[in-house]
């Protein structure tokens, strides 16, 4: 049996590594544009220029991916950061198959996939040095009580990373939609990221937990042609689409190659990374 040493608890910048790189696998050819470090009103930062804050010259324990669909980030954090376990957790029972499938051939295995309900996250308290949850707070219309979750199981001096996108991301992808007819008033729909998005993430994330680091990129995708836009439009509740053609994306292809020509499809949004500790003394909001 191989044995490996846990990495240190990561500061800020590997921190989002891990989360660059969950991004990249899942969107191939997404690409990140531009790069901006913002500072957050009140937001604790000890740092240097271009260092990272300080944190403790020990093993990372244990890591948590919220939200973990198909296991990618829980994957990129056993290979990367090492823990001696990592829970990937997710309420959806086909998206967690699938997440075991792909990590049981790993050697040594120490991911685990748990089904749950992130406003109750069944972690102990302060058991978890690295916490990720990326492009799922937009699911809960209570954000900040999931972050109060993440605080509660992190460990002292340990890291979470929260992702999320922009409000009008992926805002071509409507016009497409309005273009053929699908919904011509896709554009004016109430954005998926309403509870949480890239302008209040950094202020969800400081009702639990001290804000050290934020980080916004542009990102720009590009869909190969209208049989790869209708796999996303399937399963994107924003539209409000004809009976028969949500989660039916052979039938929703069809109806843009008989409106539209096909050509790729290339859209732009914002991602922000907010990274953050637990509060000094362990005080929550």
């Amino acid at each position: 049996m191989r044995h490996e040493r846990a990495q240190p608890v990561p500061g800020p910048r590997p921190a989002v590594g891990v989360v660059r790189t969950r991004l990249a696998a899942g969107r191939a050819d997404q690409r990140p544009d531009a790069r901006q470090d913002r500072r957050i009103p009140g937001a604790r930062d000890d740092r240097q220029p271009g260092a990272d804050p300080p944190c403790p010259a020990r093993p990372a324990r244990r890591g948590a991916d919220i939200g973990c669909g198909r296991g990618t980030s829980s994957l990129v954090i056993a290979e990367q950061l090492r823990p001696q376990r990592v829970t990937g957790l997710d309420a959806a029972p086909s998206l967690l198959a699938k997440a075991r499938e792909r990590a049981k051939d790993l050697p040594d295995s120490t991911v685990e996939f748990v089904e749950g309900d992130f406003h109750d996250l069944p972690l102990p308290e302060g058991s978890s040095d690295v916490v990720v949850a990326a492009l799922c707070l937009y699911h809960s219309p209570r954000p900040e009580d999931v972050v109060g979750q993440i605080a509660r199981a992190l460990a002292p001096g340990g890291v979470a990373v929260l992702v999320i996108k922009g409000l009008d991301s992926y805002r071509e992808m409507d016009q497409l939609v309005a273009s053929a007819g699908l919904d011509p008033r896709a554009a004016q729909h109430e954005s998926l990221y309403t509870a949480a998005h890239s302008g209040n993430l950094a202020v969800v994330a400081a009702s639990s937990l001290d804000v050290i680091a934020v980080l916004d990129e542009e990102h720009v995708f590009t869909f190969d042609g209208h049989d790869h836009t209708a796999q996303y439009l399937a399963t994107n509740p924003k539209c409000d689409l004809a009976p028969g053609l949500y989660g039916n994306p052979g039938a929703l292809a069809a109806t843009l190659h008989e409106f539209l020509p096909d050509q790729p499809l290339t859209t732009r949004s914002r991602i922000t990374f907010v990274v953050a500790q637990p509060k000094e003394g362990g005080e929550l909001a």
